[in-house]
């Protein structure tokens, strides 16, 4: 990484930033304790290529985009992986005169030489960005098929387990052969590749599940389960007992449910792994949460949030007490938004107290609780029990009972900060069900200061990204199969880019990706979310007071502006963020 004066004299230089911005962000970056670089790129306040086209005129070398590179594994391999990801340099092309290198800092003259010397050629120099660089590492991490067929390979052609017989249907009672079998250098190194593989992949979720004739592997990326390798079932024991033994749970208890957690460290990432265990017919399932620790926390404008939604959040934010609920189904991202908040309020003048199921994320100056139902640790109890804490904040992981919402309410109307989840598909369905756990309507009116709902939906890939315009028989279905009003989507895509053009759906410009090998030609890659944003108005509260249903609360809501997740939704696939499937999938699901 460039220093932070080379930075500054690089960005002088090409008129980038004036002196003034530039001291500016470089006192913002001392209050973040970041680099200046690091903090220009994660505010966006600098594009990473206009950057780094930048520092490869100041060196005067020549740019190049590694992502338009098909790099061959024997070039990439003459730079040896740590030393690549350690400084930074990535081998692409070579000739009979030359070693192409792309490098982020063109100065460290020590590592350019010893390559030289090792490859035996000169090292000809082209500046790329930090992501390319990452991006290009990971082709130094096979793919799982070419290592499972190494591993095969040095096991005279079975990829069987130690103890295991040919046909891999023996029972294994004692806890000493499994031990041996979780210990056998073939199942370590497989159990080893699919976790590395799920890492470099960005998967949530590993799933290993046994048949009667095979172990099927799927990982979840972007919140779509894909297939991603068939083990034999000689594997099957093997497998779940080395995962026992990473997990520290016991290895002869085949008939019960089991969860544990490892992690795994290193100087790229810090990765925790948490394992769910479950008895099937034919074995154990077994399902990994990959949580990573060193992730940073994303800003509520990185969330995806509308500048309308973002700022009703903002300002419900800094309110002393109240609830903010946020809702959605499993895995709709409810838990990063409230973390997102809390990251936002944590500052040393509060004190912020959690009761989760599970802990999801460490954060620092934070009390996190687990609940644990075995020794009557509910939420409710758990709830009750922080209040003793003197917080000024409290997280409650999910509001799922009478006892539970009453007591969060009453904290929220006794000067705390309640933020918490409920399971409704909408906004405004939250406060019927809040009704529905007994909680009086004045209460439920007078506590409640914004709810959150939302989706995560998958991104288009940039690198193949194209657009294209809906066909009549398009609209048309997304009228009659999807019940979808055409007209209010559309005025409202108008209203909040301020468009005096008459513009129908027939005329906007949509996109999505056409597959590319950056993004596994899945077409997609990351994901944002959608939301719907709803602050209680005086006019929704009289109708909560007057326990009126979701579809009256609705309505209302509209007429003060609530833009709706579909509605969001249709906005982010004009802006080129989703596409209009993404959109459909997850709101009419």
């Amino acid at each position: 990484m460039l220093s932070d004066n080379k930075i500054q004299e690089i960005l002088k230089t090409n008129n980038i930033l004036d002196e003034e911005e530039i001291a500016k962000y470089l006192k913002d970056a001392e209050i973040k304790k970041e680099s200046l670089e690091q903090y220009l790129l994660e505010a966006q306040i600098i594009d990473e290529n206009i950057l780094y086209n930048a520092v490869a005129t100041f060196y005067n070398l020549p740019f190049v985009n590694l992502r338009e590179k098909s790099i061959d594994k024997d070039i990439l391999f003459l730079i040896p992986e740590p030393l690549a990801s350690t400084y930074q340099i990535i081998a692409f092309e070579k000739s009979d005169q030359a070693l192409s290198a792309a490098v982020t800092d063109p100065e460290d003259i020590q590592t350019i030489e010893f390559i030289g010397r090792k490859v035996n050629l000169p090292v000809s120099l082209f500046i790329t960005t930090p992501s390319a660089i990452k991006d290009a590492s990971k082709l130094y991490h096979q793919s799982l098929e070419t290592e499972l067929s190494n591993i095969q390979s040095k096991t005279g052609g079975k990829l069987t387990a130690t103890g295991l017989g040919g046909g891999g249907n023996e029972k294994i009672g004692s806890t000493g052969n499994l031990e041996d079998l979780a210990k056998d250098l073939p199942v370590i190194r497989v159990v080893d590749t699919l976790l590395e593989y799920a890492i470099f992949e960005g998967a949530s979720d590993i799933h290993i599940e046994p048949a009667e004739n095979a172990v099927f592997v799927r990982y979840r990326i972007d919140g779509v389960l894909r297939d991603v390798m068939t083990l034999p079932v000689n594997l099957k024991e093997g497998i779940t007992a080395r995962i026992k033994i990473l997990s520290n749970l016991k290895l002869d208890e085949h008939r019960l449910p089991q969860d544990g957690r490892f992690k795994i460290e290193n100087k790229d990432y810090r990765i925790s792994f948490r394992v769910s265990l479950i008895p099937v017919y034919d074995g154990e399932k077994i399902v990994i949460r990959l949580l990573d620790e060193g992730k940073k926390h994303l800003t509520l404008e990185q969330l995806g949030l509308q500048r309308n939604a973002l700022t009703i959040v903002k300002e419900n934010l800094v309110k002393p007490n109240g609830m903010l609920l946020v809702t959605g189904p499993t895995g709709s991202g409810k838990t990063t938004t409230l973390y997102t908040m809390m990251d936002i309020l944590n500052t040393p003048e509060v004190n912020i107290a959690t009761i989760e199921d599970p802990i999801e994320y460490r954060m620092p100056r934070v009390n996190q609780s687990q609940v644990n139902p075995k020794i009557k640790f509910t939420f409710a109890a758990g709830l009750r029990s922080l209040l003793r804490q003197d917080p000024n904040i409290i997280m409650v992981g999910e509001i799922r009972d009478k006892e539970t919402g009453n007591i969060a309410v009453n904290a929220a109307m006794t000067g705390h900060l309640v933020l918490s989840t409920l399971h409704t598909n909408d906004a405004p369905t939250a406060l019927p069900r809040l009704l529905d756990m007994d909680i009086e309507p004045f209460l439920v009116a007078s506590t409640v200061n914004v709810i959150i709902a939302q989706r995560l939906v998958r991104k288009i890939c940039k690198h193949c990204m194209t657009s294209f315009t809906l066909k009549p028989d398009e609209i048309q279905e997304l009228q009659d199969e999807f019940h979808i009003d055409l007209n209010h989507v559309t005025k409202t895509l108008l209203a909040v880019e301020k468009s005096t053009e008459q513009q129908d759906l027939s005329t906007m410009l949509f996109f999505h990706g056409k597959g590319c090998n950056k993004c596994g030609g899945q077409g997609y890659k990351g994901r944002v979310g959608i939301y719907e944003v709803m602050p209680m108005t005086e006019n929704l509260k009289e109708l909560v007071v007057s326990q009126k249903d979701s579809d009256t609360i609705r309505e209302k809501a509209r007429e003060e502006g609530m833009m709706t997740m579909l509605e969001d939704g249709f906005l982010k696939a004009k802006e080129g963020v989703t596409t209009i499937e993404e959109v459909l999938r997850v709101t009419k699901e």
